[in-house]
């Protein structure tokens, strides 16, 4: 398969209108196979990132603009995303003691638990991407950081 067969389209204007059309639809491609993977577990790809970043932290609390910082899709509303794991009781607010008026996140254990239970589904998802090897994968991400800093 090529992308010129995935969207029907036999000629691109550039090599790079090329590759800018095939990374935005291996992007949907990717999202909706991790959509998939998500679902049953009553999560979006956006709540997964916080819970990620809030088990990276190990217990260690973490101001909700920090996780901003840090989140994969930057146009997230974190703030409800937040609040949308506290309605689920995968995290929980702290008090900051250094600033009254900023709030901390915490991951809690039906977090934790929930993050042990997609693990290895993710893994074997991940794994499934063995159509290229790790090497070209690392050349991949080495090629699309660069790309990143062109801008």
């Amino acid at each position: 398969m090529s992308i010129e067969t995935d969207i029907k389209q036999k000629k691109f204007r550039s090599s790079y209108q090329r590759l800018v059309i095939n990374l935005v639809y291996t992007s949907n491609w990717l999202v909706y196979k991790q959509l998939d993977v998500f679902r049953e577990y009553d999560l979006t790809l956006q709540q997964y990132n916080v819970l990620r970043i809030l088990r990276g932290q190990k217990s260690n609390p973490i101001k909700v603009s920090d996780i901003a910082d840090r989140m994969l899709d930057k146009n997230s509303n974190t703030s409800r995303l937040v609040d949308k794991l506290l309605l689920k009781g995968l995290a929980e607010r702290k008090s900051c003691p250094s600033d009254r008026r900023a709030v901390d996140v915490v991951i809690t254990e039906a977090g934790l638990d929930i993050l042990k239970k997609i693990d290895p589904v993710e893994e074997e998802w991940e794994n499934s991407l063995n159509s290229i090897t790790p090497e070209e994968a690392d050349q991949i991400s080495a090629l699309l950081d660069k790309l990143r800093k062109s801008e």
